[in-house]
């Protein structure tokens, strides 16, 4: 099959991952990572498992169940031959990355765990403004079920959830 693109060999799509993970400030899932390695078109799936699989062996990639995050060994070689991808590919990798860096970074201001206790399931929700935390709240739930829920609701409207509940302590 022939490959369209500025990317043929395997020293360039390590490159380019190393690239997109520099990038990124904290874990990525795969299928996110596939993703945005596929800016270029002339990336198959196969050189790519492949040359990800090499990176994380010799040590440049972490893998952990949240998915891959750069280490300090492969964000040094990255700087080294970074500027050695083609300009557009970079630009275009820069595109994709915008919007899952600005999700990972608001991903890492929001806590929301549970824990079962001897007393009972604890919901903790927190929210930070990268500087420090600015609501942290404990609360007692019904269950694992109902903790999960909160958990859930919590994650996807935070900065919700804070105004309104200083609206409601200010009245």
């Amino acid at each position: 099959m022939d490959h369209f693109g500025f990317i043929h060999e395997s020293r360039d799509i390590k490159i380019l991952i190393l690239f997109i993970l520099r990038r990124l400030p904290g874990f990525v899932d795969a299928e996110t990572l596939r993703g945005l390695s596929q800016c270029d078109d002339g990336i198959g799936y196969f050189d790519y498992a492949e040359c990800l699989s090499q990176l994380v062996t010799g040590g440049n990639i972490e893998e952990s169940e949240e998915g891959y995050r750069i280490t300090e060994k492969g964000a040094r070689n990255a700087d080294a031959v970074e500027s050695s991808l083609p300009y557009s590919v970079r630009s275009k990798a820069l595109k994709l990355i915008a919007p899952v860096e600005e999700q990972l970074r608001r991903a890492a201001m929001i806590t929301a765990r549970h824990e079962v206790r001897e007393d009972g399931c604890y919901v903790t929700l927190a929210m930070s403004d990268g500087k420090g935390e600015v609501m942290h709240l404990e609360l007692l739930c019904a269950g694992e079920e109902q903790a999960k829920r909160m958990e859930k609701r919590f994650r996807k409207d935070a900065e919700g959830y804070y105004q309104r509940l200083v609206a409601l302590l200010e009245e």
